[in-house]
């Protein structure tokens, strides 16, 4: 068994940022050599998530969305009286949507759905320099 780990950059990111990690997950992959197992993508923070989706314009509107109507920014979050930063609701959607993802890994290419992407989400109200931890895991 081979463990092949990378860690991926995200330049300053801001509230509501979806981006598409895909083609830098393939490449980090291409490059370890591994050809069949798993891949996780690690966010090492608490207020950004990692997940599946289409990356189409709809559904970067939807998801932020919906994230507001169901964890909205306005409700009373014990954090804010602890921490007064503003960013309660975002540690409770973080929590919600996670903060890493395992994806399998078959012939040296992410396995992954033809309309399905591997995305980061920003989710705090100040802007930030995220550090992904990705390890490859596999023969």
């Amino acid at each position: 068994m081979t463990v092949h780990q990378a860690e991926l950059n995200l330049k300053q990111t801001y509230e509501g940022d979806i981006i598409d990690i895909t083609s830098e997950i393939n490449q980090i992959v291409s490059k370890s050599d591994i050809n069949n197992g798993i891949v996780s993508i690690f966010n090492a923070g608490s207020t950004g998530a990692i997940i599946t989706l289409e990356y189409e314009p709809g559904l970067l509107k939807d998801i932020p969305d919906f994230l507001e109507k169901i964890i909205p920014k306005n409700m009373n979050y014990f954090h804010e009286q602890t921490w007064h930063d503003g960013n309660g609701h975002y540690h409770v959607r973080a929590s919600l949507l996670g903060p890493s993802l395992t994806v399998p890994v078959n012939n040296n290419i992410v396995f992954h759905g033809t309309w399905q992407q591997i995305a980061f989400i920003e989710l705090d109200v100040k802007p930030r320099k995220r550090k992904l931890m990705i390890t490859v895991i596999g023969e």
